[in-house]
């Protein structure tokens, strides 16, 4: 069943949108990760979107975890329910991740049943959603796809620890997205599948051979290869069609170019090493190629870096929407400051709120100041009214 649209129109309450670190994977190390309990965001949600909301912060991505809510075949919404009445209170629009790197243990996400499973617990989801609230949902499928198929499959970081299997992971987990789009719309017509994964920039060393030069590029195009399975553009065997590439988020740090195999370019430098492409060229790029609504899925720096990076930020997705390119928002990732993955004593500094652990074991919410004037500069410049002037939203073709 194919979703329901509006017309052109806004996509989201806000220019401006706030996102939880919600990884649920298990680690290197064999841990189970809970990000949204570790940063207490699960025990402080109303105060977390009422503080965003104060800024003008009006729409989160936030997510679903999946090994909390599904045990032996059933589900419990009890880690959720106060999620969702939190933004109803708060009156903020959330898209929903479904799966943020992590799924329950009897889970075999190889496995050929891997897709059925999941499209089972987005239509479990989905229905609770439709019962609790009357907003237009926001799903997210599968958090970064290209991302996670490497770290999963290639990198041996995540569970199942694999090697040399990124591509049929990939191909699995975009089958896993279409079932779940399925499952959502077959729930609610009006539901929106938001697709996010790395925007990235390889480039070959100098002097470099034909055979290194090909790897770097490919490595470059590699981005491009979930998304185009979604849309049908190759490997028409999972499913792809271009409905399932409704909105896309494009994640981008400053760690997104590199030198191939994996030198970074570094954009703290000045000058800059002259291969670096300027963020508006790589969304130009993106846009031209799908042509779908587009958003900043993530973006932050670290420390002293994160008000210069926010302000390089808005200066390229003005230049981008200037060219054309309709940008609808720009989601700061994290919103509040996380913990390593690894080494859950390291925090990376890198919110608009950092945390301060309190002797009574609570995790304080302390607004970083630089961070914050800038946010507040770049506000007055991409103020609500103006993307939306120059925005649409176009509905996904059904042929």
């Amino acid at each position: 069943m194919a979703p329901e649209h509006a017309g052109a129109r806004p996509l989201f309450d806000s220019f401006w949108i706030g996102g939880f670190e919600a990884a649920c994977h298990v680690n290197a190390a064999g841990v189970r990760l809970d990000m949204i309990a570790a940063t207490q965001h699960d025990r402080r949600v109303d105060d977390d979107y009422r503080m965003l909301a104060e800024l003008g912060i009006r729409v989160v991505r936030d997510a679903v975890r999946w090994p909390l809510i599904e045990h032996n075949g059933r589900f419990d919404f009890s880690s959720f329910a106060p999620m969702l009445e939190a933004a109803e209170r708060q009156g903020v629009q959330v898209i929903w991740t479904l799966c943020h790197y992590g799924w329950p243990d009897d889970v075999d996400i190889l496995d050929a049943s891997f897709p059925a499973r999941f499209a089972r617990f987005a239509t479990a989801v989905a229905a609770f959603v439709h019962e609790h609230t009357r907003r237009r949902p926001f799903y997210t499928p599968i958090n970064e796809i290209s991302f996670l198929s490497w770290a999963a499959g290639d990198a041996g970081w995540f569970s199942p620890f694999a090697r040399g299997r990124g591509v049929e992971l990939k191909r699995q987990f975009v089958r896993a997205a279409i079932a779940a789009c399925d499952a959502v719309w077959a729930v609610d017509r009006r539901a929106r599948s938001v697709h996010v994964d790395p925007v990235i920039h390889v480039v070959p060393p100098a002097n470099a051979s034909r055979e290194m030069a090909a790897a770097a590029a490919a490595q470059r195009a590699s981005q491009f290869e979930g998304w185009d399975m979604l849309a049908g553009i190759r490997d028409r065997e999972l499913g792809g069609h271009p409905r399932y590439l409704d909105v896309m988020g494009l994640n981008y740090y400053h760690s997104n170019q590199w030198e191939y195999p994996e030198e970074r370019l570094r954009w703290e430098d000045t000058p800059r090493d002259p291969r670096w492409v300027p963020f508006h060229r790589l969304v130009g790029e993106i846009f031209d190629r799908y042509h779908r609504p587009i958003f900043i899925g993530e973006t932050s720096h670290f420390g002293v870096g994160r008000a210069a990076w926010l302000r390089e930020m808005i200066d390229e997705v003005r230049l981008a929407c200037d060219a054309g390119v309709p940008i609808e928002a720009v989601c700061l990732f994290p919103i509040l400051d996380r913990m390593d993955w690894n080494n859950p004593q390291h925090w990376h500094n890198s919110g608009l709120w950092d945390v301060l652990p309190q002797p009574d074991g609570s995790l304080r919410r302390v607004l970083n100041e630089e961070y914050a004037a800038q946010f507040r500069r770049s506000a007055r410049v991409m103020c609500d009214g103006e993307p939306a002037a120059i925005t649409s939203n176009p509905a996904p073709k059904e042929g």
